[in-house]
């Protein structure tokens, strides 16, 4: 995995008079977009599979399951729990875009390990209005993968929920490790 030391861990729009992390996002879309192709893809994924997991910039999804563009969809949110939004994207992926099976991952070390819905409280006190969104932290990882199986294969929306599996990705050694639903 690589990372890029030319971007500043300061999120500051200008350090210095250097550029704004955006600015720089932008650049670089300027420099992508000048030797880009259309690759005459349909917005339909090749192998009819939809991924859902963390945000965590530690994942790398396509390069840790092999997938190229166009393979799949990828959801993700904090967590990768399966939360309303979650089965709206679903849904669309299987009943308009061709989806049949889900694969559901979370990872080690995970920051919603050390979240508690208290965390909704304290935006309450900080800005006068609690968030209609839970939390969706957990202290078992294991268990937290059953539970969006378990939520995805019960939605009445969802009619794929066959080929529904979860794993957990070791941030360390970068293996999934694959859980069983029971």
């Amino acid at each position: 995995m690589s990372t890029s030391a030319s971007v500043p861990a300061e999120p500051e729009d200008v350090i210095d008079g250097e550029p704004s992390v955006t600015d720089r996002l932008v650049d670089a879309n300027g420099k992508y977009a000048a030797a880009f192709s259309d690759p005459g893809m349909d917005a339909r994924p090749v192998l009819r599979v939809a991924v859902v997991a963390c945000m965590d910039a530690r994942l790398d999804l396509h390069a840790a399951l092999g997938l190229q563009l166009g393979d799949c969809h990828t959801i993700r949110n904090a967590g990768g729990v399966v939360t309303d939004d979650v089965i709206r994207s679903l849904t669309i992926s299987q009943r308009a875009l061709g989806t049949r099976s889900v694969a559901l991952i979370h990872h080690t070390g995970c920051g919603l390990e050390s979240l508690t819905e208290e965390f909704r409280h304290d935006l309450e006190m900080e800005v006068g209005q609690r968030p209609a969104w839970a939390v969706e932290a957990f202290r078992d990882v294991e268990q937290d993968v059953r539970q969006s199986m378990q939520r995805v294969r019960t939605s009445p929306f969802l009619v794929h929920t066959d080929d529904v599996r979860g794993f957990v990705f070791d941030v360390t050694t970068g293996l999934l490790r694959e859980i069983d639903p029971a």
